[in-house]
């Protein structure tokens, strides 16, 4: 088993139900190729918005293998978002979430508007995201809204499939 420490992350102003999403243009990594991409052309119906940290980190291996197992990709789109590279992003889609795209937010400007960031491991100025999880709809407006407040800290699947279902149907 392994042994690590429950941190409680600080409160923070996160993107809520009910809000806007936040535009951005980030370069956004698929299958076969990345390029700049604003979050509005990216979001033409129901989508899926998820922040982790770094690819390989073990949360967003949780969340990845997540989707896969339940098929969302099926229903609507997925974004993620993470600090790393795009080829780090590149390697992660090769190995699991099948239909997902990533945006590559190296500099965690897009991490901060959302209300995401925080130092990693007490590092002054280096910052990832907190585990989260929006659902969108064709507006861009968050219908569904999870946010992590601890570290290690993991979304309910189920009731992320539920908004789904009630938005897709």
């Amino acid at each position: 088993m392994v042994d690590f420490d429950v941190v409680s992350l600080p409160e923070t102003d996160h993107v809520a139900e009910g809000d806007a999403a936040p535009d951005f243009t980030r370069p956004l990594v698929g299958e076969e190729y990345w390029e700049d991409r604003a979050l509005s052309e990216a979001v033409d119906g129901p989508t899926l918005l998820l922040f982790h940290p770094m690819d390989g980190a073990f949360q967003a291996t949780y969340l990845y293998n997540t989707i896969d197992d339940h098929g969302w990709a099926d229903d609507l789109d997925i974004l993620g978002v993470s600090i790393s590279t795009p080829y780090a992003h590149k390697r992660l889609l090769a190995e699991r979430a099948d239909g997902v795209r990533i945006f590559s937010d190296p500099g965690a400007d897009v991490i901060d508007a959302y209300g995401l960031a925080h130092d990693i491991d007490g590092m002054t100025g280096i910052a990832e995201t907190r585990p989260a999880v929006f659902l969108l709809d064709a507006d861009r407006t968050v219908e569904y809204a999870w946010v992590a407040s601890e570290h290690p800290e993991f979304p309910d699947a189920e009731a992320i499939g539920g908004a789904i279902d009630r938005l897709v149907d």
